[in-house]
């Protein structure tokens, strides 16, 4: 909260002094203003023109805006690099509210905001987890209950694997309202951070022109709004823009780095101190996977250069309950 500006009180003999001074330059005020109020006697003007009723448009200001401050993310929370995490988008996670413990015992769960309930996330607060909400921020999806506010022009191509999902033009006043309510809700749940996927349309065939300059505006905007509200940001793949946006997010929630041998793009979080929660899906995902697998997503060289630090964890591509880790450890978190 900023702090209450309280002007000094000059000194008694300051204040006499200045008075002397004073009373000549009240006189000559006081018989201008009296004349200018004579020059403006019956002429209609309102201080207030929202009704419309000025008779002339008010003069142009010669005082120009203060600029907007820069994005900043000034959060109660920022996770650490090598946080142990899970990420569950398909269901809700079952956690009773009894519960004494949760499956598996990572510091971070990563869930869907529609889908999880805010005693679900009261209840990972009270088992010492953070939670990070996600929720798609580029793109239409017909099944979330704010689906019907989205307007048509503001909607592009489908996915190219999910034809029910659409890229969102970023740079919508109403997209941007939207999402600005997805974050108020994932307050409203004690979501400690959120995940918006789909930021980087400008890299698929959207049919609404995308740029990289709209993602980024687009990920300022989203970072102020959860700054805001005292909300962790992500930053979801999206490599090409990290350098602009490195400084407005807290962590990288990457998918298949490896795969693309391009974890080397995302090492700058590392440098800033920031984690990366990285996903591979393996083939034969939801079985426990071969050693030589496993060291192929969690290595340090060939495919894997530049993965050194990144919180790793194998899933299946429907990001339900499983989940193997570097160590081999395959858990399951119920749904």
């Amino acid at each position: 909260m900023a702090t209450e500006y309280k002007p000094r009180k000059p000194a008694w003999s300051l204040r006499r002094k200045l008075l002397l001074i004073a009373l000549p330059l009240v006189l000559v005020i006081g018989l201008a203003l009296g004349l200018g109020l004579g020059l403006t006697l019956g002429r209609d003007h309102n201080d207030d023109d929202s009704d419309g009723d000025n008779n002339g448009p008010e003069p142009p200001s010669t005082t120009s805006p203060p600029p907007s401050p820069p994005p900043t993310n000034g959060t109660a929370w920022k996770p650490a690099v090598n946080s142990t995490w899970q990420i569950v988008l398909q269901g809700a996670i079952s956690v009773p509210q009894d519960a004494k413990s949760v499956t598996p015992d990572v510091s971070i769960f990563d869930i869907d905001l529609f889908d999880t309930s805010k005693d679900t996330i009261d209840t990972l607060h009270r088992l010492g987890k953070k939670v990070i909400c996600y929720f798609s921020a580029g793109t239409f999806e017909p099944r979330r209950p704010d689906s019907g506010q989205f307007k048509g022009q503001d909607i592009g191509k489908a996915l190219q694997d999910w034809p029910d999902e659409k890229w969102l033009r970023l740079g919508s006043e109403d997209v941007r309202r939207i999402m600005k309510g997805r974050v108020e809700l994932a307050r409203e749940k004690g979501c400690d951070g959120i995940d918006p996927d789909n930021v980087d349309g400008y890299q698929n065939d959207n049919g609404l022109d995308l740029t990289k300059d709209d993602s980024i505006s687009f990920v300022s905007y989203l970072s102020n709004i959860s700054a805001q509200h005292n909300l962790a940001m992500g930053l979801k793949n999206a490599g090409d823009i990290i350098p602009q946006v490195l400084d407005m997010v807290d962590f990288s929630v990457n998918e298949q780095c490896v795969q693309y041998a391009e974890c080397g793009t995302f090492k700058p979080f590392i440098d800033a101190g920031k984690p990366v929660f990285h996903i591979e899906y393996p083939d034969n995902a939801g079985t426990e996977l071969g050693t030589n697998t496993v060291l192929h997503y969690c290595g340090n060289d060939g495919d894997a250069e530049g993965r050194e630090g990144f919180s790793t964890v194998l899933k299946k591509m429907d990001l339900d309950g499983w989940v193997e880790f570097c160590d081999q450890k395959v858990a399951v978190t119920a749904t």
